[in-house]
């Protein structure tokens, strides 16, 4: 008998929350579980992952309370496009489901996905998925010079990575002859595999302990709960279409413009977000796939609106997104986009415009927007080669109506620095200085948050390559209501600027500067910029 034949008029509301908080301890655990395994120091102490606990239909129920709003919202609609192709009902007990598919899960190879069945009584009663960066996935690395999807690495399409409980030996032997780390790639992928067992294992407690034979009935309670209380919150807001668009530069001096119209239909309960407007798709691998701008626009939509209300396929959908397919918001195969989150990050600097104008109370100036990432390979002096995870730097974040922008955080994702003990332990760089821009953040009446100068080099007397994907060099984080700009960032090598997206050769002994972007501030800097003197809202009435 199954839960919604034993309580047919719903839960009881204690029972609701204990049960409701004992599918998120679980889903926690699965992530601690995860980075405590992980080989990346990316994931092991950056926590540049996802996990999720699914229902039988594919739908997310609930995440980990950690990780990434790309990595998260991506797996909450690549999950169901997995079982797609494996419908959950073909199955067997020991399977297990892998793919990187970067227009399908969370837009670049180097994040690979995979889904662990729980089983009960013969029966598949939920998947735990978690989707993680790996260091190494072939190809040209964690950067933005590939020239098509081709170039930056395998592709490994949904299948099966563990058949009946065995390895499925030649999907293993394709993915290892194809990473220049295989015990790496290993070791994560049994992190990932691990956490999804301990998830299914905590599961089938919970199961036990509430008389449970399944969770379906528990996920609608939960998922038409969340999505009932997102079309409520929208229901609050005036009805209308509002536009807003942001500019972001990269290192070559190209330029890109974001453009998003929000419209408001309060009457269904419903957010669109429309990109049409915005930039092509570029040459470089910056594009984002669907699945990313729908990742980032949900989430700062979310956090505006109520982030009270769980993250899950309830809250999301009552957020429609459109983008002009093969544009730079809405990439398609073979367009390259392994660095897809320097754009991907910026969106929320653009849609924040336009909910400010909804809500300008919640509403936030510019930020750094997406983080630094840098990625260095050599040789040792002896010679021996070494290739370093994806290192993060954040620059300044926004500020908002009460509250002055973070320093040096990493807004909107969920990513941590990597320490640079662990950077220096892994590898001949080392670290000549670390610390706060004095001045980077914008004047307001809530100033912006600072930028950080990270300085280092690498200890070899061999050449050694570096991936640095870097922006708003050029356009500096604008402030809003009044509030002054933030300083522009800098990338330099020995003192010179550095003009390109592309991997650059350098020598040992080169020094590698930078210069992270601070947040634009909120309000003149002579008052408090109260709510009255705020702009008006401009919008066309549906």
């Amino acid at each position: 008998m199954t839960l919604a034949e034993t309580r047919p008029d719903g839960f009881d509301p204690i029972e609701l929350e204990i049960l409701w908080q004992s599918l998120i301890s679980t889903v926690n655990e699965q992530a601690r579980a995860l980075q405590r395994s992980a080989f990346s120091p990316i994931v092991r102490e950056a926590g540049d992952l996802a996990n999720a606990v699914f229902d039988r239909r594919g739908r997310m129920v609930a995440q980990a309370v950690t990780g990434t709003p790309g990595h998260i919202n991506s797996l909450a609609i690549g999950a169901a496009k997995m079982l797609d192709e494996y419908p959950i009902d073909s199955l067997d007990p020991g399977d297990v489901l892998i793919t990187n598919d970067p227009y399908k899960t969370a837009g670049q190879l180097l994040d690979v996905t995979v889904l662990v069945p729980a089983w009960r009584d013969g029966r598949v009663i939920a998947l735990f998925g978690s989707t993680i960066h790996h260091t190494d996935v072939g190809g040209y690395g964690i950067g933005a010079g590939g020239r098509d999807v081709f170039e930056e690495g395998l592709w490994i399409p949904i299948c099966k990575l563990m058949k009946g409980g065995n390895r499925n030996d030649d999907v293993w032997k394709f993915i290892m002859s194809n990473v220049r780390q295989p015990d790496h790639m290993t070791g994560d992928l049994h992190a990932q595999m691990a956490s999804g067992e301990v998830g299914a294992q905590r599961l089938s407690t919970l199961c036990d302990a509430h008389g449970l034979n399944d969770i379906e009935a528990l996920a609608d309670e939960i998922i038409d709960r969340s999505e009932a209380a997102t079309r409520e919150t929208i229901r609050e807001l005036p009805a209308g279409t509002y536009e807003a668009s942001a500019v972001l530069d990269l290192a070559d001096g190209s330029r890109i413009d974001i453009v998003c119209a929000l419209t408001v239909d309060a009457d269904a309960g419903e957010i669109t977000v429309d990109y049409e407007g915005s930039s092509p798709a570029s040459p470089w691998g910056i594009n984002v796939v669907m699945n990313y701008t729908h990742a980032y626009t949900t989430f700062a939509v979310r956090s505006v609106l109520n982030p009270d209300i769980p993250n899950n396929h309830g809250s999301l959908g009552p957020i429609k997104v459109k983008a002009p397919v093969g544009s730079i918001v809405n990439a398609v195969s073979p367009q390259p986009g392994t660095a897809r989150h320097v754009v991907g990050m910026f969106l929320p600097n653009a849609l924040l415009k336009a909910l400010a104008q909804v809500r300008p109370e919640a509403a936030m100036a510019e930020g750094a927007g997406a983080v630094w990432t840098m990625q260095v390979n050599g040789s040792y002096p002896d010679r021996s080669p070494f290739i370093t995870a994806m290192f993060t730097y954040a620059g300044g974040v926004g500020a908002r109506y009460s509250k002055p922008g973070l320093d040096a955080c990493s807004y909107p994702t969920g990513v941590s620095a990597v320490p640079i003990e662990v950077v220096e332990a892994s590898a001949p760089i080392r670290f000549n200085e670390k610390s706060l821009r004095p001045g980077s953040g914008g004047s307001g009446a809530q100033s912006g948050g600072l930028g950080q100068t990270i300085e280092f080099t690498v200890a070899t007397e061999q050449p050694w390559q570096l991936n640095a994907v870097t922006s708003r060099l050029a356009e500096p984080p604008l402030g809003i209501f009044g509030g002054g700009a933030g300083s522009a960032g800098s990338f330099t090598v020995n003192g010179e600027k550095v003009e390109t997206q592309a991997r650059i050769s350098l020598a040992g002994g080169d020094v590698v500067r930078l210069e992270l972007p601070g947040g634009g501030g909120y309000g003149p800097a002579t008052d408090t910029a109260p709510a009255s003197d705020l702009p008006a809202k401009t919008h066309s009435e549906d």
